[in-house]
């Protein structure tokens, strides 16, 4: 068992097809076939099963994930120990979120761990964020999702041991044109928002996910682009747009924008990582760090999943050695 072919392993787990498991691994289809055989002909046993829609996992390739991941960081760190280079965290973040809360997590980490070098990835696509969680591209994410479980809000992820911690509230607001026909009204029904325009970016965007969680289809979409083009046309008078509030709260206050009566549920600010890469260096400081910056409630960890998700909540003074993935 040789840790390249670990590597290819994972990237397979990750992608759930040797070809673009071998697009990432810049290697030839042929080869990552050959790397997966020969593992599981070392190790006696399947590891896949191959399917129409790609390759699952048997039993026995999920019991080796974690032992791959384990075995893979440990090479690492050996590898980092010998060269004497400095421990480096690779943290992804949606462009929305990377200006607004990144800042004050690396502050809380140039605190904790001077001596870690941090590497901040902004992306536009949350898929692409978990995606290169998954597959070990990227130590976290920070992104927007809601409620118990990962993808709450309304998206799929991926086939891999993910935990998330709740950093915070992001409260989301429904703004319009200071001339508006809704601006002036002192509460609005969602039958009232029916027929009107609503801009929005694509389908794949939080934002977009909200809106429709709370407006359904009875809602005119109107495509804009990112948060600055949906802000500047809702200012223009083209549409109504649903934001979050850090967003827009300098141009309601200015009068540019006016904030319409309708109560819209807030998202969370959510940290996203593997549960079976706890142990790396730096990592546990950067949930700690994250949860500091974010004044996170007084809670115990309270859910997970059976995939292997889970949720947290960090207590003010929490040593990280504390912390830990709750599984049912």
């Amino acid at each position: 068992m040789e840790l390249r072919q670990l590597r290819t392993f994972e990237a397979v787990v990750a992608h759930r097809t040797v070809t673009d498991a071998a697009v990432v691994l810049d290697l030839a289809p042929s080869s990552v076939s050959e790397q997966i055989r020969t593992l599981e002909r070392d190790l006696g046993v399947a590891l896949f099963e191959r399917g129409p829609r790609g390759m699952r996992l048997t039993a026995a390739g999920e019991r080796l994930r974690g032992w791959a991941r384990s075995l893979l960081d440990q090479a690492d760190q050996a590898r980092r120990d010998v060269q004497e280079t400095r421990p480096v965290l690779r943290l992804g973040a949606l462009e929305t979120i990377a200006a607004v809360h990144v800042p004050a997590v690396l502050a809380r980490l140039a605190e904790r761990r001077p001596d870690l070098v941090v590497e901040v990835r902004s992306d536009g696509a949350r898929d692409r964020l978990m995606d290169a969680v998954a597959a070990a591209d990227l130590d976290a994410a920070l992104l927007l999702d809601t409620g118990n479980d990962l993808g709450g809000l309304g998206f799929g992820a991926p086939a891999a041991p993910l935990a998330f911690l709740d950093l915070g509230p992001v409260p989301l607001a429904l703004v319009a044109a200071p001339d508006h026909p809704l601006a002036g009204a002192s509460r609005l029904r969602k039958e009232d928002l029916y027929g009107r325009r609503l801009l929005v970016n694509v389908p794949a965007c939080s934002f977009w996910l909200a809106g429709e969680r709370l407006l359904g289809d009875r809602v005119e979409r109107v495509r804009a682009g990112g948060v600055p083009v949906m802000r500047a046309w809702a200012e223009r008078g083209l549409g109504m747009t649903l934001l979050p509030w850090f967003a827009v709260a300098d141009g309601v206050a200015a009068g540019a924008l006016a904030r319409l009566a309708f109560d819209v549920p807030g998202l969370s600010l959510r940290l996203v990582w593997r549960a079976d890469r706890e142990a790396l260096p730096g990592l546990r400081e950067m949930l700690y760090a994250s949860a500091a910056s974010e004044a996170a409630g007084l809670h115990r960890p309270i859910r997970g999943s059976p995939r292997g998700e889970g949720r947290w909540r960090i207590e003010p003074g929490l040593v990280p050695a504390r912390l830990k993935v709750s599984r049912r």
